[in-house]
């Protein structure tokens, strides 16, 4: 499932993918899959991820739950 909540928090802060990698200790490449939903990341690196962007981890990475009915 693609992060689209790190996207535009990161758009919103008006912050590159290389910009944040390099403000967190990763790879511009690393930011690329965990926004795509390819890459699920430790929870330091989220907890890095909240802090970079000024938000929290509910904000970014809680999943809602889907209705089954």
């Amino acid at each position: 499932m693609k992060n689209l909540k790190m996207k535009a928090a990161r758009v919103a802060k008006d912050m590159s993918q290389e910009k944040l990698a390099c403000e967190v200790g990763v790879t511009r490449q690393t930011i690329l899959m965990i926004e795509s939903g390819k890459y699920n990341p430790s929870l330091g690196l989220c907890i890095d991820i909240c802090k970079a962007l000024g938000t929290t981890l509910n904000d970014l990475f809680w999943q809602e739950e889907r209705d089954e009915t």
